[in-house]
């Protein structure tokens, strides 16, 4: 008998800056990917998804176009092509941590240049340049946007007056002697869709599936799980020191008088957390990471 033939969703995977992450990412919620050192055919665990490393710039367009079902790329690149795309979801991360990246106007400090007005008929060197240009007009400002094939923070101002750069904590700007005038844009990673691709049932439910699991994933990436035992009477005490994302989980042990606790709780707040839980009485403490967090 001919076997059925499986259905495949066309995924798009950020290369570059983003690509270490989000293939992390895509790990612990369950989605194993390989990808050869030459390769931008990456081999998915799973035989319903079908792959390709694509540039986040680019992602956009293949996604509104179809080409791709679905891909991964920042709210910037979404907004510099104008795309006309679904945006399941949020992803909170990016190449150096879990928080947003800004677009910021950057000048060298010495630059006479304090506020946006005085970019009034200025050059502005900038990737981001079709968002530069409507926001720019927005702000009644009419500045010479131009296209910057990398390296950016050097051409001020030798080679522009300003630039319009990606920054997460500002240390590359101030490395090059550049001070920011103004956040023009703050950006995350986001999960999009085609617009036919959404309206498939079983392919928005694919969809659907793999934003909880990517978020869910997300989620754990700041959080671990403690597990202890208390005895009965230390138990109100260690309940009321004892964050959770609920309740704690609680359950009798076979000894008398003894319960087994399970919560789930930030990270850092760890190293604190558990001296004071072993002097209010408990033990057996066990701290184990999570894969997943799904509410």
């Amino acid at each position: 008998m001919k076997e059925k033939e499986t259905a495949v969703l066309n995924i798009g995977l950020p290369s570059g800056s983003l690509q270490d992450s989000t293939l992390h990412l895509f790990r612990k919620a369950g989605f194993p990917i390989n990808v050869g050192s030459r390769s931008y055919i990456p081999t998915i665990d799973d035989p319903e998804l079908s792959g390709l490393l694509i540039r986040a710039q680019e992602m956009a367009r293949y996604v509104q176009d179809g080409i791709l079902d679905l891909g991964l790329t920042g709210r910037d690149w979404v907004l510099e092509q104008n795309a006309r795309v679904k945006e399941v979801c949020s992803l909170l991360y990016a190449r150096g941590g879990l928080r947003p990246v800004r677009w910021v106007v950057a000048v060298p400090n010495d630059s006479p240049i304090r506020r946006l007005q005085d970019l009034q008929g200025k050059r502005i060197a900038t990737e981001l340049v079709q968002f530069t240009r409507r926001y720019m007009k927005e702000k009644g400002i009419e500045a010479q946007i131009e296209f910057s094939w990398g390296a950016t923070e050097v051409k001020a101002p030798r080679l522009a007056d300003a630039i319009v750069e990606l920054t997460e904590t500002g240390s590359s700007l101030r490395a090059n002697n550049l001070r920011i005038v103004e956040t023009i844009l703050e950006s995350t990673t986001v999960l999009i869709a085609n617009r036919d691709s959404w309206k498939e049932p079983w392919k928005r439910q694919k969809i659907e599936n793999i934003a909880m699991l990517l978020q869910g994933a997300l989620r754990a990436e700041e959080k671990v799980g403690l597990k202890m035992n208390v005895g009965r009477a230390d138990l109100d005490r260690i309940l009321r020191v004892l964050p959770a994302m609920q309740n704690p989980t609680i359950s009798t042990l076979s000894e008398a008088g003894w319960f087994s606790l399970e919560v789930i709780v930030d990270e850092k707040t760890v190293r604190e957390l558990i001296p004071v839980l072993k002097k209010e009485g408990a033990s057996g403490i066990v701290e184990y990471p999570l894969n997943k967090v799904i509410p």
